[in-house]
């Protein structure tokens, strides 16, 4: 997966450090979330990279499943920790970092809808053909199919979109979707009908 480096104001735009003399000092490697953003507002960036580690994984396979290629994915989850990093702030703990984070990604997602390109690429090399284990013809079938899938789920309604891609590719659970997209679990769950019956009517044809 290529490497999500975001871009993060200098050092004289961030706020000064509570504990001076233990900046730096403390690892952070293994502290949970809620102490991470704790620390990055206190002054401490190097708690903001960690977040960036933990997370940019799913974050970048969200942003890939909305836009189709890896060069937009790429931009795109870039794009969603630079706003994260700017909003962090707001973050009031009422939820996961996780699930603020992938509403961050989702919302973001949605804005640059308009300016997506086609799906071209796959998203791991498992789902390139292996010329030795299946027919040529075959695989290139197969890569068409899920070209049809991706070309499919963008034409969704937003929400609709939003929710498959959570549910199916994320493996979130209903109640973690609708935290994620402010929504009731009941929304989510027809969201969740409806969309698959759409994508179904949308193969079909």
């Amino acid at each position: 997966m290529p490497a999500c480096k975001v871009p993060l104001p200098d050092s004289r735009q961030r706020p000064a450090v509570a504990r001076a003399d233990a900046a730096g000092t403390d690892d952070l490697t293994d502290t949970p979330d809620g102490d991470l953003v704790a620390a990055f507002l206190s002054g401490r960036r190097e708690a903001f990279d960690l977040i960036v580690e933990r997370y940019r994984r799913q974050i970048y396979q969200v942003c890939y499943r909305f836009v189709g290629n890896h060069e937009d994915a790429s931009d795109l989850a870039q794009d969603v920790f630079v706003r994260a990093f700017k909003g962090l702030r707001t973050f009031k703990g009422q939820a996961s970092l996780g699930t603020w984070l992938y509403r961050v990604a989702v919302n973001t997602s949605l804005n640059r809808a308009a300016a997506r390109r086609p799906a071209a690429e796959p998203i791991d090399v498992r789902q390139h053909p292996d010329g030795r284990a299946v027919d040529p013809l075959q695989g290139l079938m197969d890569l068409e199919r899920m070209a049809g899938v991706r070309d499919a789920i963008r034409q969704l309604p937003p929400k609709q979109r939003a929710t498959l891609i959570l549910r199916i590719y994320q493996e979130l659970s209903h109640e973690e979707i609708a935290r994620v997209l402010g929504s009731s679990i009941g929304a989510v769950k027809a969201n969740f009908f409806h969309a698959l019956g759409n994508l179904k009517r949308r193969l079909r044809r």
